[in-house]
């Protein structure tokens, strides 16, 4: 019995079915954290028949065999219902061998297994529950059809203008056989895989091309089958996201100082990015201008806030999915001047050589240090280094230009242990800024676009732009202004202005009126004056003495306006004292008018006779007034309280002399007297014209009686005759609707 195992002794001395029962048992007495015992048996005497096969019990059997470090073999499978706690028995059984393998207690679902290569595998796994009926599954095949590689257990992809990168990771003992693969594809929710799979080489990346950039795919990779690998099966579905082809917006820039830290500075970015594109994150990448320690952040939120010093910094912003990155936005972050009063002194000694100078108590505080320095136009250069005792570096660059202008930046950072930059944020403050040449030189080009304004008797205002940053060749302190007077064939003398740098503007004052002047402008360095501008000229204004009359005319009409009107009222009352008018005196007013009718429709009667201007017409004397007569017995003047016999009275006279002059025209013919007057007395009642004066109103008063003798003497009395007057009032241009007035 040596070298024969316990399974051919049993199976010499006991029945079949008591041998697959005392398998049952060991296997049922081994614990099961032990490692799986193999037993050889003979393959006739195994029966199970007892276990079935059923769709709820284990199922999907498969053997195949592997690369891994070595070539294996190994069958896996899958449990059945319910997932309790269950323990398998495996049988490999080759129908050439008349010994079968039996692995029993496992507890797993994947065993590796010995089998000859050159004969048919048959292989049965058992499921013992003890709450359900045994259950087994069943495998054949032919060893050499069964090397399998893959499926890939990863893989990742990415997106681009309509084609797909892959990148493939197959199990490490599969990869060095592996030499090509396939890929099929679909649009999720499509029931159809691509035409044809695409294959590829294992050993690049690979593009699908000619997709939809906004569709979503499933994509599933198998291995090409060759003599190495018979078996390869297809991989679970990858699900590929749409292509991000819209890069993110930003919508917020802030830049904010942080208070008591000098030389920070708080920046924060805010964005959005397309609703119609599924982002599973963010990535920002942050660089200083200089390239120095780009850094790439992740986030999941469309915001970022960091903590910067006063350098320059460019930031991009993408949308991230596991399968495609979108087009970045950039931002740039300015760089800022300066830190308040600290100053920072370079000292230039050749054009491969200069040094800087900060304050001595910094090193107190810091040792690591960073410098940048930079012509406009060119790529920052930067270097930090560590300093500890002195409170300079010199410092040694490839080559600095002549007449060009450098800025140079100095930063200090917190970390000890090494003075390159971790992190950008929160990692260094800017101590300050300054600006130098190597070799200064004087202005090639001079201030552009001069011109004059505001041109007075003696003054002029000029304005001209700076000269361009990359002439000036140094630094300017200053412009210089020259003007003459401007005189064809004549010399004249140059007077010069200094004006500050930072000045485009100036009043020249002092000058002679009516004269034309020359100017022109220049620059200056301390390396000497730079070019001159153009000739500008201009032409004080001239003393103007018509305006200045017009003026002075202009002012005297607007005194008199303003004050004239009362001082020539007073003036009038002095020199041209009113006159009163008789008409409205108090005498004239007590007048009364009754018989104004009657005189006006005498005086209509005559205006229908022809005039006649010609002739003299007399009228018979009428008696004169005896001297006796009482001056009260004259109508017109007799005062009496009773106004109505007073009225009546002047009217009564009025028709009388109207009734005899009337009687005396109409019934004898007029006879023209050339050489015989009659003279009468002039009545005191008889006005010569119709306007009545003061001293015609006398006359008509009573006067003293005249003696015997001057009453003897006047034999006559020459009278007005009564047409003159009758014929005035006629020869008035007065029209007939006209209303005329006169004195009873």
């Amino acid at each position: 019995m040596v070298g024969r195992g316990w399974f051919d002794v049993l199976h010499t001395k006991c029945s079949p079915a008591l041998i697959f029962g005392l398998m049952l048992a060991f296997s049922s007495h081994v614990p099961a954290s032990t490692e799986t015992r193999v037993a050889a048996v003979r393959c006739r005497n195994l029966t199970h028949q007892h276990c079935v096969i059923h769709p709820d019990g284990v199922h999907d059997l498969d053997c195949f065999g592997s690369w891994s470090q070595t070539f294996e073999w190994r069958c896996v499978w899958k449990p059945g219902e319910p997932a309790a706690e269950k323990t398998y028995t495996l049988i490999i059984q080759q129908p050439k061998k008349k010994w079968c393998r039996l692995y029993p207690n496992i507890t797993a679902l994947s065993q590796t297994i010995k089998i000859f290569n050159n004969y048919n595998l048959s292989a049965e796994v058992l499921e013992n529950s003890p709450s359900t009926n045994c259950s087994r599954a069943v495998f054949k095949g032919l060893p050499a059809n069964l090397q399998r590689c893959g499926p890939p257990h990863s893989a990742s992809f990415r997106r681009h203008a309509g084609m797909l990168n892959m990148t493939v990771k197959w199990p490490l003992g599969d990869s060095k056989h592996i030499t090509n693969y396939t890929v099929r594809y679909k649009e999720v929710g499509s029931h159809l895989w691509s035409k044809s799979p695409v294959a590829f080489h294992n050993k690049r990346c690979r593009l699908v091309e000619h997709l939809n950039s906004s569709s979503v795919y499933v994509v599933q990779i198998q291995c090409v089958p060759d003599n190495k690998c018979s078996q390869c099966p297809w991989s679970d579905a990858f699900t590929v996201p749409s292509e991000l082809t819209t890069p993110p917006v930003i919508v917020g820039f802030k830049d904010n100082d942080i208070a008591k830290k000098n030389g920070r500075r708080l920046v924060t970015l805010t964005w959005k990015s397309s609703a119609t594109e599924i982002h599973d994150s963010f990535s920002v990448m942050i660089a200083k201008a200089s390239g120095e320690s780009p850094e790439l952040i992740s986030t999941s939120w469309p915001e970022i806030r960091l903590i910067l010093s006063y350098s320059a910094y460019q930031v991009n912003i993408s949308g991230v999915n596991n399968a495609s990155i979108s087009p970045a936005v950039s931002q740039l972050i300015p760089q800022r001047e300066g830190v308040g009063d600290v100053r920072l002194n370079v000292t230039v000694h050749s054009n491969t050589s200069f040094t800087i100078y900060w304050r001595d108590d910094l090193i107190r505080t810091f040792v690591c240090f960073s410098v940048e320095w930079w012509k406009k136009g060119q790529k920052v250069t930067y270097m930090s280094f560590y300093e500890s005792d002195r409170n300079h570096k010199t410092l040694h660059p490839k080559g600095l230009e002549p007449y060009q202008r450098y800025s140079i930046t100095l930063h200090t950072r917190p970390n000890k242990d090494t003075c390159n930059m971790k992190h950008i944020n929160n990692s260094e403050s800017t101590y300050s800024t300054a600006h130098f040449y190597s070799v200064q030189g004087s202005p090639v080009s001079a201030p552009t676009n001069i011109s004059s304004h505001n041109v007075t008797l003696d003054s002029v205002e000029l304005q001209w732009g700076a000269i361009p940053e990359e002439d000036i060749r140094g630094f300017l302190l200053g412009y210089t202004i020259h003007y003459t007077e401007y005189q064809q064939g004549e010399a004249s003398t140059e007077n010069n202005v200094i004006v500050d740098p930072e000045l485009n503007n100036y009043k020249l004052e002092n000058l002679i009126s009516s004269t034309t002047y020359r100017v022109q402008i220049s620059g200056f360095t301390s390396a000497g004056v730079g070019v001159r501008s153009e000739e500008l000229l201009f032409k004080t204004n001239r003393e103007d003495f018509i305006s200045n009359s017009v003026i002075t005319m202009l002012a005297v009409l607007t005194t008199l306006l303003i004050f004239g009107s009362p001082i020539l009222k007073r003036a009038k009352v002095l020199l041209w004292p009113s006159i009163p008018n008789p008409r409205k005196s108090n005498a004239l007013q007590k007048i009364d008018r009754p018989c104004e009718l009657e005189l006006l429709g005498a005086i209509d009667t005559l205006k229908v006779e022809e005039r006649d201007t010609e002739s003299l017409q007399l009228v018979e004397k009428v008696a004169a007034t005896p001297a006796s007569t009482s001056p009260s017995t004259i109508p017109l003047l007799h005062h009496s309280g009773d106004e109505t016999d007073s009225a009546g009275a002047t009217c009564n006279w009025m028709q009388t002399d109207t009734g005899s002059m009337t009687g005396d025209f109409m019934s004898d013919e007029f006879k023209t007297l050339d050489t015989q007057r009659t003279v009468v007395q002039s009545s005191p009642l008889t006005f010569s014209s119709e306007y009545t004066t003061i001293e015609m109103f006398q006359q008509a008063m009573p006067q003293p009686a005249p003696s015997v003798l001057e009453a003897e003497a006047a034999d006559v009395t020459v009278v007005p005759s009564r047409m003159d007057y009758i014929r005035q009032f006629s020869s008035s241009p007065t029209s007939e609707g006209e209303h005329l007035s006169t004195v009873c």
